[in-house]
């Protein structure tokens, strides 16, 4: 959004417009945005005259005994809103906060895998030094309005695609793809080439029911095509399939390691030219300075870092 005329000065540009304007689109009426920045009604009249011209619209007008927005108010209300946020984030303190005595409960949109393998430890870490704080693990795609950007979600794990312009992204770790198969799959024994791998009947693992990957486009620069003959809508689901039938699956080599173990799952090599998995958290910049979300981002990064310390070898 751009609070100046073409040619103007932004030393010429009062701040103090910006948070009067955001308070005016918030509750839409004069009296109550005087009554929210504790100003008179005729300072706020005046200040709503100087918006008017530095935007060249009326903003708000009257309607019988209310004020209707324009246009360009309704517009430029969710950009103007996140600007006031930006500018409150820049000066203010950045204060110490004490977890043992922190209350709060943080949203958290994380694969579902990732849930299963972390989220135990992640538990652990919050509670060791701050019971009163609770985690709410939402599912990727649970959230279908809001997110990051509209508060619903405080931090997104997992696979960051598709994010808002605005949202910081965190790598944490990179994860090498490999193969699974039950124990005395004919792929477990010995060394299986890379048409043995395609050869085999495989499980795709998508909610939307997707079937093609990264995988598929490796092997077609080879000329090569696998047979997908089924697919799970979650990771779980798909290793429970693996380990009841002949089909190949695939997984993160490190992240995944103890959730196989634990299935009897045996991961075989992909000798294809496949991308690592980047695993990364992402948050809304309205959180950067908060010293509570650091602290949550804190517990995450040190979850993952084990696996970060051993991304210089996928």
């Amino acid at each position: 959004m751009r609070l100046m005329h073409s040619g103007m000065s932004l030393s010429n540009i009062d701040l103090n417009l910006l948070v009067a304007l955001d308070a005016l689109l918030e509750e839409g009426s004069v009296n109550g945005a005087a009554a929210r920045l504790h100003l008179s009604g005729p300072a706020m009249s005046r200040t709503l005259g100087r918006i008017r011209i530095a935007l060249a619209d009326p903003i708000l007008v009257r309607t019988g005994r209310s004020m209707t927005p324009t246009p360009r108010a309704v517009a430029i209300r969710s950009e103007v809103r996140e600007l006031v946020e930006r500018v409150g984030l820049l000066f203010a303190p950045v204060a110490e906060i004490e977890p043992s005595t922190l209350v709060r409960e943080f949203a958290i949109q994380i694969d579902e895998a990732l849930v299963a393998v972390f989220g135990g430890e992640l538990l652990a870490a919050v509670a060791r030094t701050a019971p009163g704080v609770s985690l709410r693990f939402l599912g990727e795609g649970a959230v279908t309005e809001g997110g990051l950007r509209g508060g619903a979600v405080d931090l997104e794990v997992g696979q960051i695609t598709g994010a808002a312009p605005e949202v910081l992204v965190e790598p944490l770790f990179a994860d090498r793809i490999v193969a699974i198969v039950r124990p005395g799959h004919r792929l477990a024994d010995g060394a299986p080439t890379v048409r043995d791998f395609a050869a085999a009947d495989h499980l795709s693992t998508s909610r939307r029911g997707r079937r093609a990957g990264p995988i598929d486009a490796a092997l077609a620069e080879l000329g090569l095509r696998r047979r997908v003959v089924a697919s799970a809508p979650n990771f779980t689901a798909g290793l429970f399939l693996v380990r009841d039938s002949d089909l190949v699956g695939v997984a993160g080599e490190r992240a995944h390691r103890g959730l196989l173990a634990s299935l009897g799952l045996v991961s075989v090599p992909v000798l294809l030219p496949v991308p690592p998995v980047e695993i990364a958290m992402a948050w809304h910049p309205r959180h950067a300075a908060d010293g509570e979300h650091r602290w949550l981002r804190e517990r995450v990064r040190d979850v993952f870092a084990p696996l970060a310390a051993m991304a210089g070898e996928v």
